[in-house]
């Protein structure tokens, strides 16, 4: 198996932990990470993550400033890989930055942009459902 330049293996494992960072205050309430935390963008039709649990906690802030960038880190929604296959996606390491990953196979549909977002909000629901809220 290939190792990444940050030291992690090239596959991602069911039961690795995976973050996606919470950068805008619509994206959770006070118990969990919404579903629109985890849609993907509009241009690369990809969700950006990071490759790491809650423990350390001062290892995923750091992560989680580098990938906010100017925006304010808000917290982050923890989840096991395994959940992105549960919502019919598919987890790919896209280093660098180390340690980042992307969630990939959203549905597209060019002709109809209400059932596209009717079907992507289903699987983030399934990636909301399985998280775990973490605030800085």
């Amino acid at each position: 198996m290939e190792i990444l330049p940050s030291g992690l293996p090239s596959v991602i494992g069911a039961q690795e932990d995976l973050a996606r960072f919470l950068t805008q205050s619509s994206h959770f309430n006070a118990v969990m990470a919404k579903p629109s935390a985890f849609l993907p963008n509009l241009k690369d039709h990809e969700t950006s993550i990071s490759r790491h649990g809650e423990d350390p906690l001062e290892g995923l802030w750091a992560l989680g400033l580098e990938a906010a960038g100017m925006r304010k880190l808000y917290g982050a929604a923890i989840f096991k890989a395994h959940g992105v296959s549960t919502a019919e996606l598919d987890v790919t390491p896209d280093e660098p930055p180390p340690r980042h990953a992307v969630i990939r196979g959203w549905p597209w549909i060019s002709d109809d942009a209400e059932m596209q977002k009717a079907k992507q909000k289903e699987k983030a629901a399934v990636l909301a459902s399985q998280a775990k809220l973490i605030l800085r």
